[in-house]
């Protein structure tokens, strides 16, 4: 929860307790700094990473660095308030939830005038400054970048400001879920057959790579639109191996992976690469006949496979 942002509320809140229990009050703002199992050039050892702290007085912001210095992280970044640090936290998962839009949206442009999104991408990557690489997929999730944002949007209107980046962007990656399911839709229609009754396998629910977390994720939006259009659902996900309970998916609750195996594949009409975890065997998805949605371009360069990038 923001903290500085609710200020006028839970500040005066807790200075009346500390005043009832005779404690001296100091308050800090420091925002989470994770990559959940990054890897490659992402892969980065929390202790190192710039810890952002900032106080609503400055005794505050001293006392909240040291403490983080005492806790281990090496490179402790002491800002002039609680309110910068906060605001850094939602400028950074802003910053991501628009260039994931962004490519999301291209990726929608450039397949209308039949370019791969994908070589555009890998072309552009060649510069060596003044360009960041995001890759489309079928949405976002987490607990940061679908929600964090929107705290500004909503602090935006009540300064009689509209923050229409991030609202823009929220709609399209609020839209992605949808169009994947088009896809299959599209997919299966080229096969002959409907989705009404069509057994599909999701492979990955959580909401990115190697975490076994799936708060937000797009592959359960995924999963109850074709629930919605009778399709019949089964998944694979080895970090998430029954559905916990969320907040809006309560009928997917307690559902069990099964696993991703030549047996299981066979008997299906199509299957979904919703999230592309690495500890999958994707070789094997060159003895499945059956339409295969490749919502990462994890099968990039597999030969034999009936696939629909989406």
């Amino acid at each position: 929860m923001p903290f500085e942002l609710e200020s006028d509320k839970s500040v005066p809140i807790l200075v009346s307790f500390a005043v009832l229990c005779a404690w001296q009050l100091f308050l800090a703002f420091s925002p989470e700094r994770e990559n959940p199992a990054g890897s490659g050039d992402e892969a980065v050892e929390t202790s190192i990473i710039p810890k952002l702290v900032g106080g609503v007085d400055e005794s505050s912001g001293v006392l909240a660095a040291a403490l983080y210095r005492c806790g281990g992280f090496k490179n402790v970044v002491k800002v002039k308030s609680a309110r910068i640090a906060e605001c850094s936290k939602l400028l950074e998962n802003s910053f991501r939830v628009v260039n994931i839009a962004l490519v999301n949206e291209l990726k929608l442009v450039f397949e209308k005038m039949d370019v791969d999104i994908w070589e555009v991408l890998d072309a552009a990557e060649t510069k060596p400054f003044g360009f960041k690489r995001f890759n489309p997929g079928p949405g976002v999730g987490g607990h940061c970048i679908p929600i964090d944002p929107f705290y500004l949007t909503w602090k935006a209107k009540e300064v009689g400001q509209r923050s229409e980046f991030i609202e823009i962007s929220g709609r399209v990656n609020a839209s992605m879920p949808s169009r994947i399911v088009d896809k299959v839709q599209l997919a299966l229609n080229d096969v002959g057959k409907a989705v009404k009754g069509s057994k599909v396998m999701l492979i990955g629910i959580a909401y990115k790579p190697n975490v076994d977390d799936c708060r937000e994720s797009p592959a359960l939006k995924i999963w109850e639109l074709l629930l919605d259009l009778q399709a019949a659902i089964s998944y694979h996900d080895s970090f998430i191996p029954k559905v916990p309970k969320t907040r809006t998916h309560k009928r997917l609750e307690g559902v069990e992976s099964v696993p991703v195996s030549e047996e299981n594949l066979s008997q299906q009409d199509a299957v979904v690469i919703v999230t592309d975890h690495d500890n999958i065997e994707y070789d094997i998805f060159q003895r499945v006949r059956c339409p295969v949605i490749d919502t990462r371009n994890r099968l990039r360069g597999l030969k034999g496979i009936n696939v629909v990038l989406a």
